[in-house]
């Protein structure tokens, strides 16, 4: 009996060690270190903000911004400033112009959106195409590097989620009211026009923050994804919002180690991981009939 005992705590313990060389391994790189803190602020992030999106239908503004900076990404890496430099005044400029249009025309969001996202992708590839003595990897672009970040990157991305959190926490309230009750909002005395431009800016700071992790295809998977898989398990807004930042930092981290044990593309492998969440959070919810 005290053998057969021993015999079994020693599997246990074997179980144990292998599990934490499983988790540790990876993080004797600095490079994997730099770029898990980088995933789990992004997969922080995205959801908080893709809550907010979901909940006034703007999914497609997402990946519109995503793909609507890639003229100032080429055009500050031309210049000899890091890309993602670039960006976040281009998605900012973006975000707002499509906000006064929408404001200003008869013309629905999605029109909007849809024009001013293919033309400034395409003139995006067309100053690639000009420039054509510098040499940027178009792949990293729309896939996302996530390997590759430095450590600059980490102390940026930190700032910038030290201060999109804090916008947020500041202004979730009447976020919230502008959300679910934009007419309303505005009659009760809330400056709902500012807060919505408010929102397309910090989601703007978000998406290339995103960028690094996921790249412009596949950004929408971090900003959506896990949102919606807590929308179909909770209620309540702010539940959505915290399992939904849950699901993104579990998806940062298996999206990372698959890449590191099986040699994957980390940005697919996050998108991936975050989209089996959202199965399995589709098939408990039918569950509950």
């Amino acid at each position: 009996m005290v053998l057969m005992v021993s015999f079994l705590l020693s599997i246990r313990l074997a179980g144990i060690v292998m599990g934490l060389e499983f988790l540790l391994e990876p993080l004797q790189y600095s490079f994997i270190v730099r770029a898990l803190i980088v995933s789990v602020l992004v997969g922080v992030m995205c959801p908080f903000l893709g809550a907010f999106v979901i909940n006034r239908e703007m999914g497609f503004m997402g990946d519109a911004l995503a793909h609507s900076v890639l003229p100032g990404m080429v055009i500050a890496y031309g210049i000899g400033f890091s890309p993602y430099l670039g960006a976040i005044p281009n998605a900012i400029l973006v975000a707002l112009g499509i906000g006064y249009i929408v404001r200003k025309t008869r013309m629905s969001v999605d029109t909007s959106i849809g024009i001013v996202f293919s033309a400034l992708f395409s003139l995006g590839l067309i100053i690639l195409a000009l420039m054509g003595g510098i040499s940027i990897n178009v792949e990293d672009i729309l896939l996302g590097q996530v390997l590759s970040t430095s450590t600059t990157d980490v102390y940026t991305t930190l700032a910038l989620t030290g201060i999109v959190t804090a916008i947020m926490i500041l202004f979730y309230k009447p976020l919230v009211f502008v959300g679910f009750d934009f007419e309303g909002s505005a009659v009760a005395g809330i400056p709902a026009v500012k807060l919505d431009y408010l929102l397309l800016s910090v989601l703007s700071v978000v998406i290339v923050m995103s960028l690094k992790v996921v790249g412009i295809v596949l950004v929408i998977g971090m900003l959506i994804t896990p949102a919606a898989a807590a929308g179909l398990i909770v209620r309540r807004f702010s539940g959505v919002i915290i399992l939904g930042i849950g699901f993104g930092v579990t998806s940062a981290l298996v999206g990372l180690y698959a890449s590191y044990y099986f040699n994957l593309p980390s940005g697919p492998a996050i998108a991936l991981a975050s989209t089996g969440i959202f199965g399995c959070s589709l098939i408990k919810r039918w569950q509950w009939g």
